[in-house]
């Protein structure tokens, strides 16, 4: 049965100064899947981020991080998703969802981007929304004009905590992710 996903993307801005921050809660997951199946990162030029790749049951799978800022990240996405002939409906973005609380972890197949600039650019540059998204809750500051200062802050010790628990609980669902077995693994998150 072939894998469900041939491309994860994990949502982040590049450079020291945005590494813990809310914001990024995207990369944290990309490099815990790294570190949990031994993968190591390195620059492409093709698609202007890092990437890692992987062999499951014959089928190459692809973990990016674009190295462009968060509202620009559609044209890495899609840079690779082109070259590698990957449809939408096979790729996987982890990002931040402020709709949630810190430690809540959802998957959900296709939509809106809901506001967030990431979302909005690879819906845009794609040309399609058929993507599934795996959304890490960060919280919300309760105030819409706070919302970029929130998301671009730390979170608390608590908060963080939370989210990296949310993270390491994702990464071990994610063999039944890549193999489709979505139902299971959102009734698990869920």
């Amino acid at each position: 049965m072939p894998l469900a996903y041939n491309l994860i993307v994990g949502l982040g801005n590049p450079t020291s100064k945005y590494e813990l921050t809310r914001h990024n809660a995207g990369f944290w997951f990309a490099d815990t899947v790294a570190r949990r199946y031994g993968l190591g990162f390195s620059s492409d030029t093709r698609s202007q981020g890092l990437l890692a790749q992987m062999e499951l049951d014959g089928e190459k799978v692809y973990l990016l991080k674009p190295m462009q800022y968060m509202n620009r990240s559609g044209g890495s996405v899609s840079a690779l998703a082109h070259y590698y002939k990957i449809p939408t409906s096979r790729i996987l973005v982890a990002h931040d969802e402020l709709d949630f609380l810190p430690g809540v972890v959802k998957l959900k197949v296709g939509g809106g981007h809901g506001g967030h600039n990431g979302l909005r650019d690879i819906v845009a540059k794609l040309g399609a929304a058929d993507f599934t998204r795996l959304r890490f809750g960060i919280g919300h500051p309760g105030n819409r004009e706070e919302v970029v200062n929130y998301v671009l802050d730390r979170p608390s010790k608590c908060d963080r905590e939370l989210l990296a628990e949310a993270v390491d609980k994702a990464v071990e669902f994610m063999p039944q992710i890549l193999g489709g077995n979505l139902g299971a693994v959102m009734n698990a998150l869920h």
